[in-house]
């Protein structure tokens, strides 16, 4: 587990009136109106038939205009409509925030915290800084916690105000007090990685607990939907492999499960069952694909089957008995999901009689052959001690093993464990990294996705923004993803060097999270001065970090290269062979450039020894001018070839009589 960088937080602090992410003087509207092509015209056009904006100082309370009993009777019924739709397996955003637009427009608390965000980022409503301006001011008069965590937004991101990272801080805490989970993520990050506030483990686990709490508590059996990060830079490094699952791949699946391929069928159900990569959740596909797989005799497939009717759903009816039926079928036959849904079964008192022992047996049968439920569930019994004896240190042990697979829960445990010191040294950072990693695996996580496909269709400033709002929240991948837009010139924000500050501030806060890509953006950009000062010392120690910490084989590289040259420490041609040597053993994608760079090296190196021994003035300049030597030589060379090709081609013409 990582604990936030030090020297990575005070370099964020040193360099905070230059990142465009803390307190300036110019006016970011202007800078809005810079970055976004056509933000200038849609919100004149859509200024021009609103009321003036209501001005973000507060007002006496007897400004504030009552909503009448009409209205706020029409406000409840708009969005109780948009609540069931969004509530829906299959949500219908689109419908379900058209709604919330107009109960917002009639003064509805709850539908104007959703459509004021939605507003400023674009999401399934016009872009519209202005209109999201005044709904949360407004939200702001009444004491909104919603209200409260949208302002501090536009003061963190400078959008609609002009950046103000201290106003930012005091908006989060009052939403963070009156409950809002995003605002308590915010300052949970913050206070982990001392983002402008003195950093505070202890602070940050408190904001956490509550963010995983809720988060925990709403994992069902099917654990929610599959969420995949989509990372640009891997993306772009990997020549366009993207985060959604592959239709042809998707189509391959489905033909094969209709020739009868049982493996194909289950792997469709439970991209069906999970959702995400692309793939809306879908119950009655989920189900139609395992009742293929179990007609064949697959017990696996009758274990999910049987999970699917234990949770029930929108689309299928939750029963016990036909759950209990197939939990029987595929236990028989020695499943060991099988084996843990009976053990739930007993566990809860569903369709049977209540019984920890047996509950605890099928646990313990499915746990042993690798069952990721199993595992938990068989830790959540030592760690209360229902059916066995309390075990801290056994419930422990199963967490650890469910947590290999990434279930959510066993997070959530491990983390309780951790922050109370339970058969275990009490370990407040070990705690926040696993709360976060809970708290990152919320429903809004899905944003990434939608962030990811306006990414693709080229709509590159809406990326951007929605990037932006998950970075303010804390994750890694959402701050990368930021970075990459700007640094790519995707998207512009106000001038070219204030985009390139801001890239770079995204950049170090994803190096502080341990992403060793972001710690060699950040080296390159001290390097070439990009949004700062050029300072090859402090690329060096960047370089340095992510190869000590990170192993990277780029920044081994570039060391190997500075060193070379003697920019920004000792000019060594020995620390640069082994730092060359040590990027080709990393990686073997360096093995070519790293030789190419080692042959210079040995050129260089032997250069320089015949000037000492020979001490002759043309063989310094040819050390000044070796890479214009080399050029020559090798464009004599390629004309060279050229000609014995051209040669070899006519040799059968001028041999024939």
């Amino acid at each position: 587990v990582r604990q936030p960088e030090e020297e990575t937080s005070q370099i964020v602090q040193d360099h905070a009136s230059s990142t465009g992410l803390v307190d300036e003087g110019d006016d970011t509207q202007a800078g809005m109106e810079a970055f976004s092509p056509e933000y200038n015209q849609e919100n004149k056009d859509n200024e021009a038939n609103q009321p003036p904006p209501v001005t973000a100082a507060w007002p006496e309370e007897e400004n504030l205009v009552p909503v009448s009993e009409e209205d706020e009777k029409r406000g409840r019924q708009l969005y109780t409509l948009a609540e069931e739709l969004l509530n829906k397996s299959r949500p219908s955003y689109k419908e379900a925030f058209q709604y919330l637009s107009e109960a917002a427009n009639l003064r509805h608390e709850k539908s104007m915290e959703l459509a004021a965000i939605a507003h400023l980022v674009g999401d399934y409503l016009p872009r519209n800084v202005s209109k999201a301006k005044e709904h949360l001011t407004y939200l702001g008069r009444l004491g909104s916690p919603g209200g409260q965590f949208g302002l501090g937004l536009m003061h963190a991101a400078g959008l609609g105000f002009n950046s103000s990272q201290s106003k930012a801080v005091v908006y989060y805490t009052f939403a963070a007090l009156g409950g809002n989970l995003f605002a308590k993520m915010a300052l949970g990050y913050r206070y982990w990685s001392g983002q402008s506030v003195e950093q505070s483990c202890e602070t940050a686990l408190l904001h956490y607990q509550d963010v995983a709490e809720e988060v925990a508590s709403k994992v069902t059996w099917a654990a929610g939907d599959s969420i995949h990060r989509a990372r640009l830079l891997d993306e772009a490094d990997q020549g366009g492999a993207g985060g959604e699952l592959d239709e042809d791949l998707v189509q391959f699946y489905q033909y094969r499960a209709t020739k009868g391929d049982t493996h194909s069928q289950v792997v469709l159900g439970q991209l069906y069952y999970q959702g995400g990569r692309g793939i809306e959740r879908d119950f009655q596909a989920a189900l139609h694909y395992f009742q293929m797989a179990s007609s064949s005799g697959m017990a696996n497939a009758d274990a999910f089957i049987g999970q699917i009717y234990a949770e029930g759903s929108e689309t299928i009816p939750q029963d016990n008995q036909t759950a209990l039926k197939f939990f029987n079928k595929a236990a028989r036959k020695g499943s060991p999901p099988g084996k843990s849904g009976l053990g739930m079964l007993y566990l809860l008192g569903q369709g049977v009689e209540q019984n920890d022992q047996k509950a605890f047996t099928n646990f313990k049968f499915a746990a042993e052959r690798g069952w990721t439920e199993a595992q938990l569930q068989l830790g959540i019994m030592y760690y209360k001690g229902r059916g066995v004896p309390r075990n801290y240190k056994e419930a422990m042990v199963y967490f650890s093993q469910a947590s290999q697979s990434g279930h959510l829960l066993a997070y959530y445990n491990l983390a309780t464990i951790h922050s109370k010191g339970l058969g275990v040294v009490r370990s407040c950072h070990t705690a926040v990294e696993l709360l976060k990693n809970v708290a990152e695996r919320g429903k809004w996580g899905r944003k990434f996705m939608e962030a990811y496909g306006f990414y693709k269709a080229q709509q590159y400033d809406v990326a951007f923004l929605r990037y932006s709002v998950l970075a303010e929240l804390g994750y890694e991948v959402a701050q990368s993803n930021s970075a990459f837009i700007l640094d790519k010139g995707l998207a512009r924000f106000g001038s070219v060097n204030t985009t390139w500050q801001r890239a770079m501030a995204h950049w170090t806060r994803a190096a502080a999270q341990g992403q060793s890509a972001a710690r060699v953006r950040v080296g390159d950009y001290y390097y070439y001065g990009l949004g700062t000062d050029m300072d090859m010392e402090s690329a060096a120690l960047h370089y340095r970090m992510a190869s000590e910490q990170q192993h990277s084989a780029q920044a081994m590289f570039n060391l190997g290269y500075m060193h070379e040259l003697g920019l920004g420490m000792k000019k060594d041609a020995h620390l640069a062979k082994r730092m060359y040597d040590q990027a080709a053993e990393v990686s073997a994608d360096a093995y070519v450039p790293v030789m190419l760079a080692l042959a210079k090296l040995q050129a260089v190196v032997f250069l320089s020894w015949a000037v000492r021994l020979t001490d002759q003035w043309f063989v310094s300049v040819l050390l000044e001018v070796w890479d214009v030597v080399v050029i020559i030589f090798l464009a004599v060379v390629l004309c060279v070839l050229v000609c014995l090709r051209r040669y070899f081609r006519t040799l059968p013409q001028r041999q024939a009589p």
